[in-house]
């Protein structure tokens, strides 16, 4: 069996639910949560019509692999962006931010390993203040709550 199979049979990959928006620094996509735990979450994201806005600033580290499109980023100081296209993948380390953009079209595979639930603020942030929807949150926690008790009772932190 491969990976994903294994991970997918053992209950650790969630194959149950659909994509939820997701309103984050600004920018807007859709999220489907293949896994959550407390120290790691595997998504895919994007959009069809294209976003920009702050990563955020984050005790874990995000890998951010394209799949379809393109993803543009700079940090303060750059004077040029870094483009990622299907197959880069653009690593934001722990504690460092940047201003991205997906100019149109839009889908990655993001992966963030480290101190996952103090991602959490600036991933409901704009969905509290800015968008008020409330489905939207319900279903980011329902689902995310899900995946992580479930881990949390077959040992994965």
């Amino acid at each position: 069996r491969d990976c994903i199979t294994w991970y997918a049979l053992s209950g650790h990959i969630n194959l149950n639910r659909k994509f939820i928006f997701n309103n984050a620094g600004g920018a807007m996509g859709a999220m489907y949560l293949l896994h959550a735990s407390l120290s790691e979450y595997l998504i895919i994201f994007g959009t069809p019509v294209g976003t920009e806005g702050h990563t955020g600033r984050f005790l874990a580290d995000d890998y951010f692999i394209i799949i379809d499109g393109e993803q543009w980023a700079f940090s303060e100081g750059m004077l040029d962006k870094q483009v990622f296209k299907p197959g880069d993948m653009h690593h934001l380390p722990r504690g460092q931010s940047q201003h991205y953009k997906m100019p149109e079209r839009c889908w990655a595979l993001e992966y963030a390993r480290g101190n996952i639930p103090s991602m959490l603020p600036f991933g409901i942030a704009d969905t509290l203040f800015s968008t008020i929807d409330f489905v939207t949150l319900y279903n980011t926690f329902a689902v995310y709550t899900e995946l992580v008790v479930s881990n949390l009772l077959m040992g994965k932190i």
